[in-house]
């Protein structure tokens, strides 16, 4: 049988257990006896399964397309409670899950690259798994959850925080072999595999990849812990670059059937190069090309989804739903050509917006989506006030719970804030308004209800001018940093890419005018 069609067995089976019970006699419960009847039933804690993947966008089933094949992130969905406007805090890896893993802000954590630890500012925060492991669970990771290179820390902790967890599983796969074999195909060669447009149709099954093993070894994991209570978070690869997974799931995805992003780079919200992270528009990369790399995308992203699946499996298997909040998120979101841009660290809304859906037993609002925009930082005090722990102080989240019992009723005002280094930008249920160096680079405003796709800015027009200043006022009161520190330049004919500061490109595009 095809790896593509090994969750489809799982889920099989699964199927027919579950029949097979609901056509089982009902057995007559005892009496109980009298000294007994007013004793209440022992509830069970409720266990934490925080399952990540790296780099997803909000690109599938309800966030708009259907398209993209995520059989058991739609039936997550279908269960729990589907937040249509998640925002990360700091659209890159490292800076996004320092934050909503501590709960602080970037300002706060200070990591605003890929290489500082936020232990250097913060040394005795307690994060959110630490936060649980005090509280007497079992905190348990498989894979990636604080920042590791990819693929450069694939089968090893990297740079992890080892107070969070009580055990941890660095699993590594044949995509990891094929990378050091060389056998990774690069579209765009002289750009590093963590950022290249790299791919691989691999042979072999779902298991022998790395993310097949991650699903594995927590579905051993939750056997083990399953007496709890317990914090156990899985953390996906996929669909992070390189792309790599089993050939059948790009099958699903006939390259010339792909709608592509043909957004012209002069609808940018001011200067290109400074809304941008990498130049030129596209990688100057011909269509085919933009084709091939989105049907690795969502190649990746069906592999990685069939996985989530298994591990959502298991804890049906093991008697584990009734109390156990699911989480599913990715540290931000990813942009596909968009103003012709890749992949993330912009304050563009596909760069920000990220996944995030929430399965709570017994919360009211299970099976409905959320519209109010929201922030990673809430998932922290979230998950602590579902598991009736105490309450954790000096978070900058607040808790979602009142949207997981009416998603689209309760009262919920609450902007989203995003940063990158020298960019602020706010969120509100219909506004998108970003500042580049407190406006010395320009400015941007976005009516995300009329223009989705943020082709039209509005900030220099005298009518939205009371909209600007209402939505200045949300922005943090703080001293903006120089933007930067460097963006991509590529040369494709030379196939040769270096790191420019944005100081200097735009020197450079000053020049030329």
């Amino acid at each position: 049988m095809p790896s593509v069609f090994r969750l489809a067995q799982t889920s099989l089976l699964a199927l027919s257990a579950g029949l097979s019970l609901a056509i089982a006699p009902p057995v007559a419960a005892a009496p109980a006896p009298a000294a007994t009847a007013s004793v209440p039933a022992v509830q069970r804690p409720m266990n934490v399964l925080l399952i990540m993947s790296d780099d997803l966008g909000a690109r599938f089933g309800g966030y708009g397309f259907p398209e993209v094949k995520t059989p058991n992130l739609d039936r997550l969905a279908r269960e729990g409670v589907l937040f249509e406007r998640a925002y990360t805090q700091f659209p890159q890896c490292a800076q996004s899950r320092s934050s909503f893993l501590t709960g602080r802000r970037p300002n706060a954590t200070r990591v605003f690259d890929l290489k500082t630890d936020f232990r250097a500012a913060l040394p005795d925060v307690v994060t959110l798994p630490q936060y649980f492991r005090q509280q007497g669970y079992y905190a348990g990771r498989v894979g990636k959850i604080f920042h590791q290179g990819v693929p450069t820390h694939i089968g090893t902790s990297g740079p992890d925080d080892a107070p969070s967890w009580t055990e941890v599983v660095n699993p590594r796969g044949r995509d990891k072999d094929a990378e050091i074999a060389g056998r990774l195909k690069n579209l765009t060669p002289g750009i590093p595999y963590g950022a290249a447009w790299a791919y691989l149709d691999d042979e072999g099954k779902d298991a022998e990849q790395t993310d097949g093993k991650i699903a594995d070894e927590t579905v051993k994991m939750l056997e083990k812990a399953k007496d709890g209570p317990f914090f156990i978070a899985a953390g996906f690869y996929r669909p992070h670059v390189p792309d790599v997974a089993p050939k059948a799931y790009f099958d699903l995805y006939p390259p010339e059937k792909i709608r592509i992003e043909d957004a012209p780079p002069e609808h940018a919200a001011v200067r290109p190069l400074v809304t941008s992270n990498m130049w030129p528009a596209n990688y100057d990369a011909p269509e085919a090309e933009r084709r091939r790399m989105m049907q690795a995308y969502y190649a990746s992203t069906t592999f990685m989804d069939a996985q989530v699946g298994l591990v959502l499996d298991a804890l049906d298997r093991l008697g584990l739903k009734d109390n156990t909040i699911v989480v599913f998120m990715s540290d931000h979101g990813y942009m596909l050509g968009e103003h012709g841009q890749w992949q993330k660290n912009a304050l563009w809304e596909s760069s920000l917006r990220t996944p995030l859906i929430i399965r709570s037993p017994g919360a009211r609002g299970n099976g409905a989506a959320s519209p109010k925009p929201v922030e990673l930082l809430d998932i922290y005090p979230t998950l602590v006030e579902l598991a009736g722990l105490p309450a954790k102080g000096g978070l900058e989240g607040v808790s979602l719970t009142p949207l997981l019992a009416a998603p689209r009723k309760a009262a919920w005002d609450r902007p989203a804030y995003s940063q990158v280094q020298g960019g602020r930008s706010v969120r509100t249920d219909r506004w998108r308004y970003t500042e580049w160096e407190g406006g010395r680079l320009g400015a941007s405003l976005y009516d995300m209800v009329a223009d989705p796709r943020e082709l039209r800015n509005l900030a220099g027009e005298a009518k939205y001018a009371p909209i600007v200043r209402k939505l200045q006022a949300l922005l943090p009161n703080e001293t903006v940093e120089p933007r930067g520190p460097a963006m991509i330049l590529y040369d494709r004919a030379a196939g040769l890419a270096k790191f420019e500061t944005y100081a200097d490109a735009l020197a450079k595009d000053e020049g030329k005018k």
